[in-house]
């Protein structure tokens, strides 16, 4: 469709940054692999966001893990949520074979097999490090969020936070929330000291309050409320000047959705609250792989979507990218859609009505391009071929190509358990992580107040001395009868005797 000098020319106008790069690919016209037209991608713009769209087997997460290895190569450390767990092999060096063999003898790139510094790592219990926050460092508006409670019961775990706040209660884990919500429900001191300084609390708020608790417990959060709380400095690290590939397996979101919710909450909201302002540092310092994101935004509340979108907005400013990875671009909300500057888009099939108008879709939100047939190409795309375009140095969108990725230099494949084990054994961060530390905390405190003021109770009811109960004889003389009767025998009594001594009363 295209006059080949004029393609390189216009390709490599657009796509041979100045600063720091890296490599995804060469450029197709026609079926054919233009060696000349390298798609580069600079540094600069990678914290602007991105989309890795595409049906199922047409290569996504290789084009991820090509696009990790060449951030690790220039000393930029990732984070991959890894929902289908096929992602580890990215710690262990490739097996050169046929396919790689023909795929670099078309493009003309040097290809060695290598591996890449990685730390696994879990909210649910499985190998590797493990992450952790306190509910202290959630507060009570993020963790309302996602407890999805009112405007009402939000107002209450203000007010819980704020009495554990003026109390000296650590409020570390799950367990320490609940003891302090039955603690001001349940007991006379806690209930009058709710409400002489705080207001009053309905107790059906509360127990409301409760039940959500309990149902995100029943997701596997218990075990990621503790301590010691995850530092989100220790992604940042490098080995042997690459960045190190953190991978998070989240294999079971589809059963935890409100945990994975959680999670990507408070990681969001602690990399922007703790990383400083990076300004134009040339590139990212960070940049996370959301895996199967339609999965996340299908699950999602309104409440994570508001802050995915508001996270995406703000956090490109502390040097921080966000990629999500996806079956069509119709997966993503559109206000988050909107934020993403690189697009990498893998063959859509369109089988039905609504296959085809995704297609479409997705084709509307290309630059127009005098090479392609974009709507018919992108249903024949190849394995290991994608639409690309980006941001070039001065953030203004390249022109769409059809590329030929290079294949990933690891392994494209998981590791064993063993490998597992053995890459797990040597990390410092699971050392640093694998034990919870249990520190007296409000439920500690509170238990211990409640023993004692039972304990206290009944020494003071011990130390009181006991009266004898009166007898019948001494109740019928204290009573109104027993004396009227006791003064008359008094009377006729003293009458007897002033009559002995020959004495009468006077009238």
């Amino acid at each position: 469709m295209g006059n080949r000098p004029k393609f390189i020319k216009d390709l490599n106008a657009r796509y041979v940054p100045k600063g720091e790069h890296i490599i995804l690919g060469k450029g197709i016209l026609d079926g054919e692999v233009v060696k000349e037209v390298n798609v580069l991608l600079p540094l600069k713009t990678i914290n602007r966001h991105g989309l890795i769209a595409g049906a199922t087997g047409t290569g996504k997460t290789k084009t991820v893990q090509v696009f990790a290895e060449q951030l690790s190569h220039a000393g930029v450390p990732s984070l991959v949520l890894d929902i289908k767990g096929d992602f580890s092999g990215i710690s262990a060096a490739g097996v050169r074979n046929s396919i790689i063999d023909d795929r670099y003898a078309k493009t003309g790139l040097p290809w060695t097999a290598q591996n890449f510094p990685v730390e696994l790592m879990t909210i649910s219990g499985e190998r590797g490090v493990k992450l952790r926050a306190t509910v202290t460092e959630f507060g009570p508006l993020l963790l309302s969020k996602i407890l999805d409670l009112n405007d009402t019961q939000t107002g209450i775990m203000s007010i819980v936070f704020k009495y554990c706040d003026d109390k000296g209660l650590p409020l570390i884990d799950l367990e320490d929330l609940k003891k302090v919500l039955k603690y001001v429900t349940d007991t006379p001191q806690g209930k009058a000291d709710i409400s002489a300084n705080y207001g009053s609390i309905s107790p059906a708020s509360l127990g409301a309050i409760l039940r959500s608790i309990v149902a995100m417990e029943q997701q596997g959060a218990a075990e990621f409320f503790g301590e010691p709380s995850f530092d989100v400095a220790d992604l940042l690290h490098k080995q042997d000047g690459k960045g190190v590939v953190n991978i998070l397996r989240v294999a079971n979101i589809q059963s935890q959705p409100q945990l994975f919710s959680t999670f990507m909450l408070s990681l969001f909201a602690e990399i922007y609250l703790t990383f400083p302002e990076e300004g134009d540092s040339g590139k990212p310092k960070l940049v996370l792989f959301i895996d199967e994101a339609h999965l996340i935004f299908k699950e999602a509340s309104k409440t994570l979507l508001n802050q995915i979108e508001t996270m995406v907005k703000l956090i490109r400013s502390k040097g921080v990218g966000i990629y999500f990875i996806t079956q069509i671009p119709g997966d993503v909300p559109e206000n988050v859609l909107s934020q993403l500057g690189l697009k990498i888009q893998h063959a859509l099939r369109g089988f039905t009505a609504k296959d085809r108008k995704e297609i479409n879709r997705a084709v509307e939100n290309y630059p127009i391009t005098e090479f392609y047939d974009a709507g018919q190409l992108i249903q024949n795309l190849g394995i290991g071929e994608a639409f690309v375009t980006a941001l070039d140095e001065k953030g203004i969108p390249t022109p769409l190509v059809h590329t030929y990725l290079i294949s990933p230099e690891s392994r494209m494949d998981v590791l064993t358990d063993g490998e597992v084990a053995e890459l797990t054994s040597r990390s410092k961060l699971v050392a640093k992580y694998e034990k919870s530390v249990n520190k007296d905390s409000a439920y500690e405190m509170l238990t211990n107040r409640m023993e004692q003021t039972i304990a206290e109770a009944g020494a003071e009811r011990k130390a009181k001395p006991v009266k004898e109960q009166p007898g019948m004889f001494e109740t019928v003389l204290k009573s109104s009868a027993g004396r009227t009767f006791t003064n008359t025998l008094m009377r006729e009594g003293a009458r007897a005797i002033l009559g002995m001594f020959g004495l009468k009363r006077r009238r």
